[in-house]
């Protein structure tokens, strides 16, 4: 086992990791910006080191800084959580260079699922099915591009070949916007990832945003967990993360858990991953990507199956076995996230940065809050708004949402616009009681 780990992250997920390592015996190391000097994650380590102004090119993404950190402070692992340097593949060469391992998968396997052109055909090779699209990328001045469009049928959608997080996406619904779709998806795909690069998939309407969480050690054993549904979205990006999905079956379940881990064996995944797919309204459905590292909505899953993911990621990468299969995981509880931005929903979910004055989080018997904030924090501009994790659990799903319903109420931050109030109205909707909610 490790005796000191690196959190290469900040906000919840970085106090998350040091909850985790603390519980296992493991020393901890908190990186950070000077913007982030005064945050929870720098208190709760046990030791901290700034790695650069408050940019995250020049810290959070400073590869030499965080190395140097490491050896500095004698970690021989780093995790880190996910966004920045999570899915990056050269971070996970360095660090293996350097001596230090990497709390997440192979580099081969980031690489591969990174890419998801490569991504697609590794899947259709796998017999996992995948949304209709282009053998490769496509540009605008590829006059084939209408004879692709018309062959998958419209509407179509673009995706850039790297990254995620909703970023050089279109939907084109006829020939005359494709062109212009395109250089509008490679100009967002070039200025986020790097990459100008870009494909052609059919969209899928109506669809639902289910995922399977897998986790995988050394000896090849990869197993899956029970199902999140995270159709609730904006911009691409999830608001609510629910388990067991409302809307598919137990044999569908089955089918897909199968699925999910027939991609992770593909791959010779290690440690824990997310494999994604569409699920149309006549209950097909498809493989859209892997996320190659924990998940925000990971407590969705902790909570119905009782195992803790990020102990299990950190005693995977120090190369521990899986002690447990799919068919003996059951679920015991419902389970719902509503996460928690700093951004006002009525003006287009524009950030709301600043400081936060009274502050009150929820509790009591069937809450958890996962959250890096508290009264006179601060929320800096630089980075990604997430600012807490509600999560209820029951017996059932509308005890759940019952539960849901009276800790958002709970909620109060002032200083500072934020998501409780849109997520109590959600959970009041009546289309969301019914749990057929799809992304569209």
């Amino acid at each position: 086992m490790f005796k000191k780990i690196l959190i290469a992250n900040r906000g919840e997920i970085a106090c998350r990791v040091i909850r985790a390592a603390k519980e296992l015996g493991i020393k901890t190391v908190a990186i950070h910006s000077e913007a982030d000097k005064e945050s929870m994650h720098v208190t709760m380590a046990d030791e901290s080191v700034c790695v650069g102004p408050a940019s995250a090119s020049e810290s959070y993404l400073n590869i030499p800084s965080i190395i140097s950190a490491a050896e500095i402070t004698g970690a021989d692992a780093i995790n880190p959580g996910y966004g920045f340097l999570a899915e990056y593949t050269y971070f996970a060469e360095v660090c293996e260079s350097c001596g230090i391992t990497f709390i997440g998968p192979k580099r081969s396997s980031i690489e591969k699922m990174g890419d998801k052109i490569a991504a697609r055909q590794l899947m259709i090779k796998s017999k996992v099915p995948v949304v209709p699209g282009s053998d490769g990328p496509v540009s605008a001045d590829d006059p084939n591009i209408y004879k692709i469009a018309e062959k998958i049928g419209y509407p179509v959608i673009i995706k850039a070949t790297a990254g995620g997080g909703g970023k050089g996406m279109r939907v084109v619904v006829s020939q005359e916007a494709l062109k212009n779709s395109i250089i509008m998806a490679q100009t967002e795909a070039k200025a986020n990832f790097g990459n100008p690069d870009v494909y052609m998939e059919k969209y899928i309407e109506q669809p639902h945003h289910i995922e399977f969480q897998i986790l995988g050690d050394a000896k090849g054993k990869v197993v899956y967990l029970p199902e999140r549904d995270c159709s609730i979205q904006r911009r691409h990006q999830k608001l609510v993360e629910e388990s067991p999905s409302p809307f598919i079956s137990e044999s569908l379940r089955k089918k897909m858990g199968k699925a999910a881990q027939s991609a992770a064996e593909a791959v010779g995944y290690i440690t824990v991953g997310t494999v994604e797919f569409l699920v149309d309204k006549n209950m097909d459905f498809y493989f859209m990507e892997m996320n190659t590292r924990i998940q925000v909505e990971h407590p969705v899953t902790e909570i119905v199956t009782g195992i803790d993911l990020v102990k299990e990621q950190i005693k995977l990468a120090a190369g521990e076995r899986l002690s447990f299969d799919s068919s003996a995981t059951k679920i015991k509880n419902h389970a719902i996230e509503c996460r928690i931005n700093a951004e006002d929903p009525d003006k287009d979910f524009i950030p709301s940065p600043g400081k936060i004055g009274k502050l009150y989080l929820p509790g009591g018997p069937g809450i958890r809050v996962d959250t890096h904030v508290y009264s006179g924090y601060t929320i800096p501009p630089f980075y990604d708004s997430l600012i807490a994790k509600v999560i209820a659990y029951a017996p059932t799903r509308e005890e759940t949402i019952s539960k849901m319903s009276r800790a958002l109420k709970e909620v109060i931050i002032e200083g500072i616009k934020n998501t409780a109030p849109l997520h109590a109205k959600i959970m009041a909707n009546e289309y969301f009681h019914e749990g057929n909610i799809c992304t569209d």
